[in-house]
């Protein structure tokens, strides 16, 4: 299984878009600042995952993600509604 995910920081609420086999280790590595892209941004949240059977289409999708605004766009907007959603219910 290869997983692309949405990570948002609970610093400053950026978000990042990344692509890995093992989600778990991938998150433990952003957040212990071994990850040179995020490391000023630490502690981060994952807060959307999608999988994939293969590299090929996870790398094709996390592309897509991180090279299209509009569905870049379109996918946080998504996730900020349902966690508006999930913080009124709670």
């Amino acid at each position: 299984m290869h997983y692309v995910y949405v990570l948002r920081s609970d610093t400053d609420g950026t978000f990042y878009i990344g692509c890995t086999g093992n989600i778990e280790k991938r998150v433990c590595e952003h957040n212990s600042g071994k990850t040179r892209s995020t490391r000023s941004h630490v502690p981060y949240k994952l807060i959307y995952c999608e999988k994939y059977q293969n590299k090929t289409e996870a790398l094709s999708r996390e592309y897509q993600l991180k090279h299209n605004s509009k569905k870049k766009s379109l996918l946080i907007e998504k996730i900020k509604l349902d966690l508006g959603a999930l913080s009124s219910n709670g």
